[in-house]
């Protein structure tokens, strides 16, 4: 899940990006479906109609560095 939010966060994706780099052949809750039910990620209309992707606040803490233990 980690490398998958990395991934989105690195520079803008649209929707079929997405799909395309990662699809699943496991028909159960692939890495896209666990990160939209989780809050993780969210869908917008892109400016040429095309679906943007992006990681929501939480999303962004789930790949931010653990602070060092006190």
């Amino acid at each position: 899940m980690v490398q998958f939010l990395e991934w989105i966060a690195d520079r803008p994706r649209t929707r079929s990006d997405v799909m395309e780099a990662w699809r699943s052949s496991c028909p159960r809750f692939p890495v896209w479906e666990d990160a939209l039910a989780d809050g993780l990620i969210r869908q917008y209309g892109g400016e040429t109609g095309e679906r943007r992707v992006e990681l929501t606040e939480r999303g962004r803490m789930a790949i931010q560095p653990l602070p060092p233990p006190t």
